[in-house]
């Protein structure tokens, strides 16, 4: 995670908020998407902003999983002109602090073993369907004439738009919803204390639906972080390699491209 020394308009905030701004104030944003401030102020706290309506999944997920002891506290979710999410910090560091990528096969099997204990958890008061809202999404981005495979270059073979979306239409169906899912399960979204598990970030497409989904992202970011494939068959065997199907991961990445 990477901060910068901010020094915003505390006006510009809600009201609401602006108590917990008297303080060191870091952007801590990764994306062009959200905005993310870190509150340097007794244990710390992160503040999220979206676009209205952008952060309500996101909130609901927060404190579900916290309800199971996974996530940070929820302190306040604000959607005036625009969303806003506070949040405890939880401690430690996440999966790409420097002296876990210096450990990679340690990470790996940390990183797969969390994932089969999120998958084991009752999921049946789940507030969101991710299957459902992943297909919708997915339609309606292939409408739009949304296609981009920019991350995933040769690796699944799709030799065009028309190949992927062939593969979604016969085959998205297969998608199940029975398990819960972080949604977007990346080594940046998975904090780690001494290398114990202490909480995820990150959850507004979390929910339940197909395993295939966190399967798919984490074998991404292994790659993508570490800089080679080599530790993809490590991930599984660690999960448990009964549990994956290689025509399911197909799917799911031909569904990703129209995300």
């Amino acid at each position: 995670m990477t901060l910068t020394r901010i020094k915003p308009n505390i006006e510009a905030f809600p009201a609401d908020l602006r108590a917990y701004l008297d303080a060191e104030l870091f952007d801590s944003s990764c994306s062009p998407e959200a905005r993310v401030i870190f509150i340097n102020k007794d244990a710390g706290f992160f503040l999220k902003s979206m676009p209205k309506g952008r952060l309500e999944r996101e909130a609901a997920m927060t404190r579900y999983f916290r309800g199971k002891g996974l996530a940070a506290n929820v302190l306040a979710y604000i959607s005036d002109e625009r969303d806003w999410l506070l949040t405890s910090k939880i401690h430690g560091d996440d999966g790409i602090a420097p002296k876990h990528l210096e450990h990679p096969e340690r990470l790996c099997d940390i990183f797969a073993e969390q994932l089969a204990l999120l998958h084991s958890m009752d999921f049946t008061d789940c507030p969101a369907n991710h299957t459902e809202q992943y297909l919708t999404g997915a339609a309606e981005n292939k409408r739009n004439g949304t296609y981009d495979k920019s991350r995933f270059p040769d690796r699944r073979g799709y030799a065009s738009e028309e190949e992927a979306w062939t593969i979604v239409e016969n085959h998205g169906h297969l998608l199940k919803t029975d398990t819960l899912l972080h949604g977007d399960y990346c080594l940046p979204n998975v904090i780690l204390n001494d290398w114990r598990f202490s909480g995820f970030i990150d959850l507004g497409r979390g929910g339940a639906g197909d395993r295939h989904i966190d399967l798919f992202w984490a074998a991404w970011t292994l790659a993508w972080n570490l800089k080679t494939h080599k530790y993809r068959e490590r991930f599984f065997d660690a999960y448990g390699r009964g549990k994956v199907d290689e025509d399911m991961l197909r799917v799911v990445a031909a569904v990703e491209v129209f995300r």
